[in-house]
């Protein structure tokens, strides 16, 4: 996975939007946002890391989604258009890339600025609970990602807004993050 501060531009989300301003990945864990390289060829097995992590934060479901113009048909544009609107979840939203690759963008505090996570086959990121944020394929326009759930599969979400500020997840969110931000 590469991090890096998202340009602002306009133009296709599906494209890098590289600003050429790194973020190391060890500043993500001052977000709340965690990173692992899990390879899908390692030796003792994708499947042993990914069920070590979710018995240590007691994710107790799964699944798998296909992300791509075949898998969803007439909802594909919907779907990105959706998981691409800046959004809370109320859970962790834990993701495990089996095939393909994409972004999540997320804001960083407190300068508000986009910071986008390049994942790849291989990569698991975990997003805090609160934490604004959005997805998108890259230009690849595939990806195969296991999710994890610390109860039944759900997806919900919280468009920001006033409300969504006043969210509890969110205030909770905010009281975790020390008052600098990543390196902006």
């Amino acid at each position: 996975m590469r991090a890096y501060y998202f340009d602002n531009l306009p133009g296709d989300q599906h494209l890098p939007h590289d600003s050429g301003r790194a973020v190391p990945l060890d500043a993500l864990p001052a977000l709340g946002v965690l990173y692992w390289p899990i390879p899908l060829d390692g030796p003792e097995g994708w499947e042993k890391t990914i069920n070590a992590i979710a018995d240590d934060r007691h994710y107790s479901s799964r699944d798998v989604i296909v992300a791509n113009r075949q898998s969803l048909g007439d909802a594909y544009d919907d779907k990105m258009a959706m998981f691409f609107h800046e959004h809370i979840h109320e859970d962790e939203e834990i993701r495990y890339m089996l095939d393909g690759s994409g972004f999540f963008d997320v804001r960083e505090h407190p300068t508000d600025a986009w910071i986008r996570c390049h994942l790849h086959a291989g990569d698991m990121i975990i997003l805090p609970a609160g934490i604004y944020h959005r997805f998108s394929l890259d230009e690849r326009e595939h990806a195969r990602t296991l999710r994890l759930f610390k109860d039944e599969p759900r997806w919900e979400a919280h468009y920001r807004g006033p409300e969504t500020d006043r969210n509890r997840y969110r205030v909770e969110y905010l009281k975790t993050l020390p008052a600098v931000g990543a390196g902006a």
